[in-house]
């Protein structure tokens, strides 16, 4: 059952960061402007924070929908959305009237505050989705479970050729031993 919690955690965390991303690829100037309203980061590195969070959301949710590097993945989603509920909840408990962003426009817009706390919540539950993957990453047809079938066979023979000659395998010990003592 945990295999199927975990596919439905990273299905709907990756789906959201990759329509969140998309829309936001085209019309990079209102990505900009979104950062820029929260009022939270020194103006020199908006512009780059702008257009650069678009194309981690993509990449992130495409990792996350594929179950590709999922840990990892699932940890930059749980900080991501993180920030994302102190940066809302700072832009409310200082009386700011902004869009999100998080779908694309942003900025200033009149009433927008009476969104905040479904925007938290929305936030708070895509966190603790991550949070579930962070800690359990293993779920149905993921990338990284498929790597790790076709490797444990490939790592049980070396692990296993290993063992033998630590172990004391017949002979390999005894001779080891036999040569140090006469060495």
């Amino acid at each position: 059952m945990k295999d199927w919690v975990g596919l439905l955690a990273r299905l709907v965390t990756g789906v959201v960061w990759i329509v969140a991303g998309a829309l936001k690829l085209p019309d990079p100037a209102s990505s900009v402007r979104a950062v820029r309203a929260y009022e939270l980061l020194p103006e020199a590195v908006v512009p780059a924070v702008g257009h650069l969070l678009p194309v981690v959301e993509v990449v992130l949710g495409a990792c996350l929908v594929l179950g590709l590097l999922t840990r990892p993945m699932a940890a930059l989603s749980a900080l991501l959305f993180a920030a994302f509920v102190v940066g809302i909840a700072s832009a409310w408990a200082r009386g700011l009237e902004i869009e999100c962003g998080c779908f694309g426009g942003g900025g200033q817009r009149e009433g927008a505050s009476a969104e905040y706390p479904a925007e938290i919540a929305r936030d708070l539950g895509l966190v603790l989705l991550s949070g579930w993957l962070v800690v359990r990453p293993g779920s149905r047809w993921a990338v990284d479970t498929w790597i790790r079938r076709h490797r444990a066979p490939q790592e049980e023979e070396n692990d296993g050729e290993g063992s033998q000659v630590g172990a004391g395998a017949p002979g390999h010990a005894d001779e080891a031993g036999q040569a140090s003592r006469q060495g």
